[in-house]
């Protein structure tokens, strides 16, 4: 098919043999244009790299997608490591008001939880957090959260899933959000509190406590009991102060969902120069959805600090091969958005890391280890990977979207920020800045990542984002189970 006369288009790169629609028909928008005729095997670029190549000729003006588009793949070795690395922007440093932790590092907010070991808890801990709000008993604090989950039990010993789960349990329990955490289980899973504890090195104190249904007396005692402990935990939770603290110790997650056409133009690009201005500071950025890198890994390898870095990644991206087809994680939204291979996907998705050198490679939930910009293995499903970041430490997200995600991530703080500006104005309440005058020439990619930098500082300080204010971020905790359950 060919273009309307009245639809506008945008150039990315000079070497690109496409252009993005960004105004006109409303079917086309975030969808690719052919600037040249392109014969049959020859390869796509967009964004200046090979996206995929013709499998029909096309010819200028035609609509390219899943019609007449097939994936390609650029390899990527360990050799590569270290040969394009860019130093971050000079900065004024910059301060947010947050909470001061034993440990150095500093929360954006100061929540109470009540975890679980097992799902087999997880009506007992509700039950004690909507209690314990339902008393009063928040007052001095951000939320009394009950974060449940479906696993914990049917689980070996030493399998992954439970690994997983517990560095899960452990980074939210210990991330600096937290003011104070009660961890209920049931008694004979087979995620045992006492193991839990043991193995990532925690310690009941006046801030953790811990309840087992079956030796407090079934589930009316536990409540009591948990309700009380709540109690304590928010008065001593309460007397922590927000206090002036370098940029340097936050910690963001980079997360992307429902993208779009426009989301490496707009959004992710925006997030990319935030992600370089806390680098600059001496921050955290923290780059999720090792399957969203499939056929943009030559990109991230050549940043890599050294080649032991960059074998990590190459390792879990084999991993997810094996397990996984990449071509399969365009969703049909993504598609219907104007993406069409995994390759131009992730070539917008790791825009969200800017451009600074990456400095370590994480397992899902580790915990983070230096500052700068790094990844961290998860699927690419939002709300998984996402707690992945929080449980590795990350004290606030920056999330964009294209067809409108929601979710929001308690502890941290979920700023939503729209790749274009019909979503904005049709999900007002649920965005909280929209990077749309990027793809109109009305502000730069700078421009807008910049004023987004302000509003993180803002958030962290104790701003309420959009999703805060509707109360969400309880469901979206959703550690990664793997393996077999038995």
């Amino acid at each position: 098919m060919t273009t309307d006369p009245g639809t506008i288009t945008v150039l990315l790169h000079p070497a690109d043999d496409v252009e993005v629609v960004v105004e006109g028909d409303d079917e086309l928008r975030g969808h690719k244009i052919a600037r040249r005729a392109i014969a049959v095997g020859e390869p796509v670029v967009k964004l200046g790299e090979i996206i995929g190549v013709a499998s029909t000729p096309i010819a200028p003006g035609d609509h390219v997608h899943s019609h007449n588009l097939e994936p390609a793949r650029e390899p990527a070795t360990a050799d590569d490591a270290a040969t394009r690395l860019v130093a971050a922007p000079t900065v004024t440093p910059r301060t947010f008001d947050g909470y001061a932790r034993p440990d150095g590092r500093v929360g954006t907010r100061n929540h109470v939880l009540v975890l679980t070991s097992v799902n087999c808890s997880a009506s007992v801990a509700k039950v004690i957090a909507t209690r314990a709000r339902a008393a009063g008993l928040g007052a001095g604090v951000d939320g009394i959260t009950a974060l449940t989950h479906h696993g914990g039990c049917a689980l070996g010993p030493e399998s992954d899933g439970l690994d997983n789960l517990r560095r899960t349990l452990a980074g939210y329990a210990t991330n600096p959000n937290v003011g104070g955490v009660l961890i209920v289980g049931l008694g004979c899973e087979s995620n045992q509190i006492d193991g839990l504890l043991d193995r990532q090195d925690l310690v009941e104190s006046e801030r953790l406590r811990t309840l087992v249904i079956q030796d407090e007396g079934g589930s009316a005692a536990t409540v009591a009991a948990g309700v009380d402990a709540v109690g304590h935990l928010v008065e001593i939770a309460a007397t922590d102060q927000r206090r002036a603290a370098p940029v340097a110790h936050l910690a963001l997650a980079l997360q992307c969902g429902g993208s779009d056409g426009y989301s490496a133009i707009t959004a992710n690009p925006a997030l990319g120069r935030v992600a370089d201005l806390l680098v600059a500071h001496g921050a955290t950025v923290v780059l999720g959805e090792t399957p969203e890198m499939h056929g943009a890994e030559h990109l991230l390898v050549r940043r890599a600090v050294d080649a032991d870095t960059a074998q990590l990644l190459l390792d879990r991206l084999e991993w997810w091969r094996a397990h996984n087809e990449p071509e399969f994680n365009p969703s049909p939204g993504n598609r219907a958005g104007g993406l069409t291979t995994i390759a131009e996907k992730s070539l917008g998705a790791i825009a969200k890391g800017g451009t600074t050198p990456l400095v370590d490679v994480l397992r899902y939930a580790e915990p983070i280890r230096r500052p700068g910009f790094v990844i961290m293995d998860s699927p690419g499903y939002d709300p998984c990977s996402v707690t992945g970041q929080i449980a590795s430490g990350c004290t606030i997200c920056c999330f964009t979207t294209g067809r409108g995600s929601v979710s929001g991530f308690a502890p941290s703080p979920s700023l939503k920020v729209s790749t274009n500006t019909a979503l904005y104005e049709h999900m007002t309440g649920d965005i909280d800045l929209d990077a749309g005058p990027i793809a109109t020439g009305r502000e730069t990619v700078d421009e807008v990542g910049e004023r987004l930098f302000d509003l993180l500082i803002e958030t962290a300080s104790g701003r309420e984002t959009k999703s805060e204010a509707l109360g969400f971020g309880e469901e979206e905790f959703v550690p990664w189970q793997m393996g077999i359950v038995t």
